[in-house]
Formats: structure tokens, sequence, C-alpha cells
């Protein structure tokens, strides 16, 4: 239940996924929430976490049962999205894990890789990251240089790619690369494997805490039972299949960080006093939380109508680019006016006001910046 809006009640979601919210809200609470500052100086969080949220059963909620899975819809992954923001955790690689990298998996992945991999994700042993951003390629998928040169039945893969969220754990990685037929998603088993490289970690503006790093690809050796769907050339097709529930993801977290600000500011405004009375007396406060507050419930009445729409298959790209445009810009303009409302404790790291401002800017970049967004829109015009 929403603290900002104690009354609303998204329409697609079920007893059970309110049971599961009440669940994750306690998770995140007790095991993210203190150790934030902790995770920020390391740059990771703890590897032992994903095991503790696999064993909480919070990861891959949204895949089938017969391979370990949750067996719930995508409104489980969302109620746990949306309750790790309320927590004001920045650095858990959740959504790229068990949102979205699990997903390519689950779809495209031969029965027998199924059936090896999905109980590991589901559990936490294995972590997942997806390589597909290179240096100087950015939006454009279609330049990327990574290649795949099949060599009997196995690929060897050349290349480098850089902003990685799991970089540093990632047990599995699915590789954007082109092999002879065209862009296709190779799956890599990490560990041992000869020719690949975790690079430096990132030195990102915010969230710190989310291990973020450059890998590389030096004469890289994989399986060709490890390309996903079998046939190659199909990578381009299956990441524009994906990149909508991407997108539509990077709105609900948008919004749902947004709400943990405005209502984290409210608490902060009724118990600091200026010129002998809390701050949220004052005229301008009240009014700024006001059109903050009312900007969140639309961002909700947004989300949750893309939800439905992505839960009854009709959701289509340009309306997933609308919550993603338009939430990760909200997402950065309420936060910025929240954090004024701080003054100058806003600017300082150890307020969760500070790490969500940080953490904020990068929303309007990543899953595709949203320029490239309006460019979608425009299209269905």
């Amino acid at each position: 239940m929403s603290e900002l809006f104690p009354e609303y009640v998204s329409p697609w979601e079920t007893d059970d996924q309110r049971l599961l919210r009440k669940h994750a809200a306690e998770f995140f609470r007790k095991e993210a929430t203190p150790n934030q500052a902790k995770w920020a100086k390391q740059q990771q969080v703890d590897r032992e976490f994903w095991n503790k949220a696999g064993d909480a059963g919070l990861l891959c909620l949204n895949l089938p049962e017969q391979y370990g899975g949750g067996g719930g819809s995508f409104g489980h992954e969302v109620v746990v999205m949306q309750e790790r923001a309320y927590a004001h955790d920045t650095a858990f690689g959740f959504g790229v894990h068990s949102v979205l990298g699990s997903q390519y998996i689950s779809s495209y992945a031969s029965e027998e890789q199924k059936q090896r991999w999905i109980p590991k994700l589901v559990s936490g042993e294995m972590v997942i990251a997806v390589a597909m951003t290179e240096p100087g390629t950015g939006s454009d998928l279609q330049s990327i240089r990574t290649t795949a040169v099949r060599d009997g039945d196995e690929y060897v893969i050349n290349g480098s790619k850089t902003f990685i969220s799991n970089g540093s754990h990632c047990d599995l990685l699915v590789i954007v690369a082109k092999t002879e037929n065209g862009i296709s998603l190779i799956v890599a088993e990490t560990h041992g494997l000869a020719g690949f490289e975790r690079g430096r970690v990132l030195d990102k503006i915010g969230q710190h805490g989310q291990d973020t790093r450059e890998l590389s690809f030096t004469g890289m050796r994989v399986p060709v039972a490890n390309l996903l769907g079998g046939v190659e050339g199909r990578g381009f097709a299956q990441l524009m299949e994906q990149l909508p529930r991407e997108r539509l993801t990077i709105g609900i977290e948008a919004v749902a960080m947004a709400e943990a600000a405005v209502l984290e500011t409210i608490k902060y405004a009724k118990e600091r006093t200026a010129f002998g009375k809390p701050i949220l007396d004052f005229q301008n406060t009240k009014f700024v939380l006001a059109e903050c507050k009312a900007e969140v419930l639309a961002g909700k009445a947004l989300a949750d109508y893309c939800i439905q729409r992505y839960l009854d298959g009709t959701l289509d790209p340009a309306t997933a680019s609308m919550v993603k445009m338009w939430g990760s810009d909200k997402q950065v303009q309420i936060i910025d006016r929240c954090l004024q409302v701080f003054g100058g404790y806003g600017y300082m790291m150890e307020y969760p006001i500070a790490q969500m401002y940080a953490a904020a800017r990068v929303q309007k970049i990543y899953g595709g910046t949203n320029e490239i967004m309006k460019v979608l829109i425009a299209r269905s015009l």
C-alpha cells in the first residue's frame, strides 16, 4: 500500500501481490536500506545479498514454475520493484536480473538451458547481466562491433562492452554480437571462462552501490548451443521484442522513486523548523509538495495503464516509450524540487534524497535516451 496515497489501489494488483508487497517491503527495509552507504563505498552490493533475495522468494517471480521460477505475472515483479524504490534502494540490480535479463533466458533459451539456468537465477546462485552497449554506440544497436565467429561447435567472441549493470557479479551474460547472418544474442557462462575479462568499475554520478563496469572478450569461446533462439540474425528482433518491457520497467521505477522522494520530503518538512515553525507551514513548501504529489498520482495512473496493457499483451512500443520518457523526466524534476526543500542537507549524500537525486539522472539515458523515445512516439502520430 502506498503511504503517500493510502486509499489508492492499482487495478491490476491481486490479493497475492498485496501480500508480496508487504513481504518485499519488510525485506528491503531490513536488508537493503541500512546498507546503502556500505554498498556505495564498495561500489557493489554484497554478493550474498543476491542469495538472501533468492531465499526470500523475490527473484524471477515472473518465470515459469516448470523451470523453477515463481510462476507469477509481471505484476509480481512490479510490486517488488516499487517496494525496493520505497525502501530508498539505488544499488541492487534487481531489474536487470529479475525483470529483464532472465526474460531473455525464459523466452529464447533451449529447454535444457532453461532447466539448468533458471533455478539458479531464482535462488541467486547465478546473477545475470546483459552486454548490449559498447563504447561509441549508445542507443545505436545496429552499429555494435563485438563479433562472434563460428568455429566448429563454438563461437569465438571478440569485442568490448561498457555501462554493464551487474558486471561485477554476473555469472550469466547475454551478449549482443554480430554473427555471419546479422546481430545475435549469445549467452556466456562467465565462471573461469578464458578470454572473458571484467574491466574497470565505472565511477558514476549516482547509483554508486550498483556495480557497473566495462567487460571485454578476447578470443572467448562459447558453445554454439548458447545462441538464443537457435538461429543467427534474430538478435535485433529479440531485443526489440523485449525493449518495451525494459522501458515500462524504467517508467515504473521512475514514478515509484519520485513517490518515495515526495513522501520523504513531507516527513522532513513536518520535522524541520525555521523561524519558529515547521517549514511545511510555509506556503511555498506546501505548494511545491502539492504539485509534486499531484504529478506522482498522474504518473501512477499512467504506469498502471501501461502495466495493465502489458499484462493484456497490448502494450505497443510507442506507449512504452511514453511512460519511460514522461516518468523519467518527472522523476528528475520532482526529486530536484524535493531536494530544494531540504536546503543544504539535500546536497549531502548521507541523506536519501541526495542519493535519489544522483540516481535519477541516468533514467533519462538508459533503455534508449528520451530523445529516442520521442522519435518512437512521433512515428505513431
